[in-house]
């Protein structure tokens, strides 16, 4: 069957699941009664308008398939569901939004034309999609895609990818590129800013405090994310970006489009895979695989069987540099860094207090030694140690502040140290019971609540929290799990899996030839492994045979391929080629859990990284070449 006709068959074809699956479209296709008449006259306009949009598309792409060749119902059903995304609704159906379709009609132009240039002859049509993916690896993978894509665009292979993908630290790289509108035909001066500002004195502790009560202020849910923005995050990226994702996109935007990704706590914990990948787009956010999307400017409101109950304003670009970019260690490393950041907030504010001491003042200070000795307690629990000495302070603290008028419900015992379990359950018990009491006793000052929300969060680890845009629906294709719950949980996708492979392997997106830029510590083939298991799982085509010979040693190309999945070109940040025989030293070197980078480091990584691009130009030439080939069949 040509090319062509098999597109257009399944463009129909999704159409149809759509009006099909869709509840919520199901529901207002059957509202007839004249009350409605407006709306569907706003639809019949808005078919009409895409249709000439459609129409001076295909002057450009003659051969590109589109809406003007549904039949004119299922034409009319593909605007009356834009429009119903538009009302700021939830959109369920395995398609693209109608604004990143027409992106990739125009971008794949800008890939014709690059192709052309290289001598890579083909149709428009035969242009493929190429996916540039950025796994996890803290500010190592935020400067190594930088370095990366400094190298691809001297290469003159940049203007070849259409989606740029990242997991964790790879979405600050995102993030600071993207706040420069058509920042890929600018690089080196966007590089040289981004440097400048990496190697400086960062965010002061008044700012990154002041931004922590404004998250706090201004939002239902106050999770560990928000602290780890403010605080964390910006020790990093040495900055406060306020600007929100949808206004930093155009649809005239010459850069790749971009694709941040999470995943879904509780989806994980229940290890349901195909319902746990998690996308955020300039357009929606939403489960990839599952088919379940918000637009993004309401990602983060509070939504009732589909329609909008209450606006949240959108997150900003700091925000969700954390909510992607969160796993810079093991769970306990974690535990124990944040309990000392914390720390050193309740020191800091301690120092001010003494400073500018009011005898007039409710005793502060006390209450920011108990805070301090909470987080200790928690510390010693971690470190193995007792804290019987830190319990016994903050009661006697506490009966001070309160004169005896109240007693802490928790009682006092001999702590098993050896049992993790029950260590673990004694200091959430602790940390609540010592929050509660410390929120009486300073209910008039506002710092302490928003210190012991912190606090509670860290007892039973919530990140992410968010409202369920999904709540209440009734769709069968959404698994039950999604429709149930008022809130889920997201957080970064490298504690699942270090490379957003499922956002591109969307059918939908068609793509035809995936680069992944490995800056994973340890082995660089588990993730591609990992990601092998899932899809056979979840029977989506992808390559199978991934080597583990050459886990410690590793070269700096390898090509997978697989019948009917797209190429898989694998380039990890380490290798034989560029550190010789040292790449353990690199790697300790680098390592992602660390202080922020000095300039020296960030050059010559940025070095290292660019090296696996310019030493195999022709090789991935080759690969693009190779991938228009497989289009032709």
């Amino acid at each position: 069957m040509p090319t062509e006709k098999r597109r257009i068959q399944e463009r129909e074809r999704r159409f149809r699941e759509a009006a099909k699956g869709s509840t919520s479209l199901q529901g207002w296709l059957r509202k007839s009664q004249p009350a409605d008449e407006e709306e569907q006259s706003q639809a019949s306009s808005l078919c009409e308008e895409n249709v000439d949009q459609e129409e001076a598309h295909r002057s450009d792409f003659p051969d590109q398939v589109s809406t003007l060749e549904l039949p004119l119902p299922l034409r009319k059903l593909h605007c009356i569901c834009q429009t119903h995304c538009i009302s700021g609704e939830v959109r369920i159906a395995h398609s693209l939004h109608t604004k990143e379709e027409e992106f990739v009609v125009k971008r794949r132009k800008t890939v014709f034309q690059s192709l052309q240039k290289f001598k890579i002859h083909c149709s428009k049509d035969e242009a493929p999609h190429i996916a540039l993916l950025g796994s996890g690896g803290g500010q190592r993978a935020m400067v190594g895609l930088l370095g990366s894509l400094v190298q691809l665009d001297k290469a003159g292979l940049l203007d070849c990818i259409l989606y740029l993908s990242g997991v964790s630290g790879s979405t600050w790289c995102m993030a600071s590129l993207y706040q420069e509108p058509d920042w890929s035909t600018k690089l080196e001066t966007v590089k040289d800013r981004i440097i400048k500002r990496l190697s400086g004195p960062g965010v002061s502790w008044g700012d990154a405090l002041a931004k922590l009560k404004k998250y706090y202020n201004e939002r239902d849910f106050f999770s560990l994310t928000d602290f780890w923005a403010a605080i964390v995050v910006t020790t990093y990226v040495k900055e406060i970006d306020e600007c929100k994702l949808s206004d930093q996109w155009d649809h005239l935007s010459k850069d790749p489009f971009p694709i941040y990704t999470v995943i879904d706590k509780q989806c994980k914990q229940c290890k349901e895979e195909k319902d746990s990948w998690f996308e955020i787009s300039p357009h929606e956010a939403g489960y990839s695989l599952t088919g379940a999307f918000v637009e993004t400017s309401s990602f983060g409101s509070q939504f009732d069987n589909g329609s909008k109950k209450k606006q949240q304003d959108e997150f900003d670009m700091l925000y969700l540099q954390a909510l992607c970019g969160s796993a810079l260690a093991d769970g306990k490393e974690i535990k124990k860094f944040l309990w000392e950041k914390i720390h050193g907030a309740f020191e800091a504010m301690r120092k001010r207090v003494k400073h500018n001491k009011d005898p007039n003042s409710p005793p502060v200070e006390k209450c920011l030694q108990v805070f301090m000795d909470l987080v200790d307690m928690n510390l010693c629990v971690l470190n193995d140690e007792d804290p019987s000495a830190l319990d016994e302070s903050i009661r006697k603290t506490l009966n001070e502040l309160d004169r005896g008028k109240h007693q802490l419900i928790f009682p006092i015992k001999q702590l098993n140290l050896a049992d993790k379990q029950d260590a673990k359950r004694y200091m959430k018990q602790r940390t609540e019971d010592v929050c509660n009491h410390l929120s009486h006793c300073f209910s008039s000052w506002t710092d302490v609540k928003m210190w012991t929300r912190i606090c509670e969060r860290m007892a039973h680890w919530i990140w992410g929290r968010n409202y369920d845009f999904l709540h209440n629906m009734d769709d069968e294709t959404v698994p039950s799990t999604l429709l149930e719950s008022e809130t889920r949980d997201y957080e970064d996708a490298g504690l699942l899996l270090n490379s957003p492979y499922f956002s591109v392997l969307r059918e939908e997106r068609h793509t035809d030839l995936i680069i992944s830029l490995d800056f994973s510590d340890g082995d660089p083939f588990t993730t591609l492994r990992e990601a092998a298991d899932v899809c056979k799982n979840l029977k989506i085509n992808f390559p199978k045979h991934i080597p583990s010979e050459d886990s410690q040693n590793p070269k700096d190309f390898y090509v997978f391929k697989e019948k009917n999945a797209p190429t898989v070109i694998h380039i990890p940040l380490f290798n034989v080629v560029n550190c010789g025989d040292d790449i353990e030293g690199w790697r300790k070197k680098y390592s992602t859990f660390q202080g922020p980078y000095s300039a020296e480091m960030i050059t010559d990584l940025m070095e290292v990284a660019g090296k696996n691009i310019s030493n195999n130009r022709e090789k991935l030439l080759e690969q693009i070449g190779a991938a228009v080939g497989q289009k032709r069949k």
